[in-house]
C-alpha cells in the first residue's frame, strides 16, 4: 500500500490557491492514501470569531469536501484533509476523509491547542476507524498527539495507519508519534505545514517535519523543516495487525488497567 503527505505552506484566508496548489500537487502523485494538514486550505492564525465563520465550510457540501472528493474519484485514492467546519453556527477544526466512492467521514478535534479555544468547539462525535480497502485508518489532528489515549483508542478500535493532520508549533511532536506508532504498533502519517504566520502580535512559526512511522517507529521518512514536500512510501499494512511483544505477551491482551474517560 502506498501512503504519504503533503507538507505545504497555505496563505492565509485564500481558499481558492490553497486548494488549487494542494490538487495540483495531488495530480502528479501515485498513492493509495494522501494525508493534508491541518486547516490546508485557510490557513491557521484566526484573529476573530467572524472570520472563523467567513472560511469555515459545510460538511460535506463545502467547497473544499467537494473539491477533494473530484479529486478522490479522478485519482482512485483516499485523501485525509483538515479544514474548519461549521454546523449550526458552531465551527469545529476537523479533518475529513475522502475515497474514490465519495466522501466518507468527518473528524472533529477533540483537544484544542491555544488560541482554538477562543474559535472552535470541541469535537463532539464518535472517534472512527474507516474501511479504506487495503487498511482500516484512523484520525487524529494535531494537538490530539499530546494526549496518548487517542492514538490507542483508534488501535484498539482496529486502525492500522493513523492519519494526522498538523499545524505543528511545538517542537516535541515528530519524536513523540514515534512512541505512539511503537505503544499501539500502528503507522502514522503526520503531515505538518511550514512557514510563519502573522496576524496578531504573535507570530507562529511551523516546524514542518512531517513524517511516515512504522510499527516499530522507524522512521519511513521525515521531510525538512522549511520546504513544501510531497511524499509517499510502500508500506504492509497487515505489520500493524500483529500486536505481538514476544511469544507470551499481547499488546492488548497483556494490559491491565482499563481508561474510562467522560467529557463534562
Amino acid at each position: 500500500m502506498k501512503v504519504g503527505f503533503l507538507q505545504t505552506s497555505p496563505l492565509f484566508g485564500k481558499k481558492d490557491g490553497n486548494i488549487n496548489d494542494a490538487t495540483v500537487t495531488i495530480q502528479s502523485l501515485n498513492a493509495d492514501l494522501l494525508v493534508l494538514p491541518e486547516l490546508f486550505n485557510t490557513g491557521y492564525q484566526f484573529t476573530s470569531r467572524e472570520e472563523v465563520l467567513a472560511l469555515s465550510e459545510r460538511v460535506p457540501e463545502g467547497q473544499t469536501t467537494r473539491a477533494l472528493v473530484k479529486l478522490s474519484k479522478e485519482k482512485g485514492m483516499y485523501l485525509v484533509a483538515g479544514l474548519a467546519e461549521r454546523e449550526n453556527g458552531r465551527c469545529y477544526n476537523s479533518a475529513i476523509l475522502t475515497g474514490p466512492h465519495g466522501f466518507i467521514g468527518c473528524y472533529r478535534k477533540l483537544h484544542l491547542f491555544y488560541h482554538e479555544k477562543q474559535w472552535f468547539e470541541p469535537g463532539n462525535r464518535d472517534i472512527e476507524v474507516y474501511d479504506i480497502g487495503k487498511a482500516k485508518a484512523g484520525i487524529m489532528i494535531c494537538f490530539d498527539w499530546f494526549f496518548p489515549e487517542v492514538a490507542r483508542y483508534l488501535a484498539i478500535k482496529g486502525a492500522d495507519i493513523i492519519c494526522h493532520p498538523a499545524n505543528l508549533v511545538l517542537p516535541y511532536c515528530p519524536q513523540a508519534m514515534i512512541t505512539r506508532c511503537i505503544e499501539n504498533r500502528v503507522f502514522a502519517v503526520t503531515a505538518n505545514r511550514i512557514g510563519t504566520e502573522r496576524r496578531s502580535e504573535e507570530t507562529l512559526a511551523f516546524i514542518g517535519t512531517s513524517q511516515i512511522v512504522g510499527t516499530k517507529g522507524e522512521i519511513c521518512y521525515r521531510a525538512s523543516p522549511d520546504r513544501d514536500e510531497a511524499m509517499v512510501v510502500e508500506i504492509d499494512p497487515a505489520i500493524a495487525r500483529d500486536k505481538n511483544i514476544t511469544p507470551m505477551n499481547h499488546l492488548f491482551n497483556d494490559q491491565q488497567f482499563q481508561i474510562i474517560a467522560s467529557v463534562t
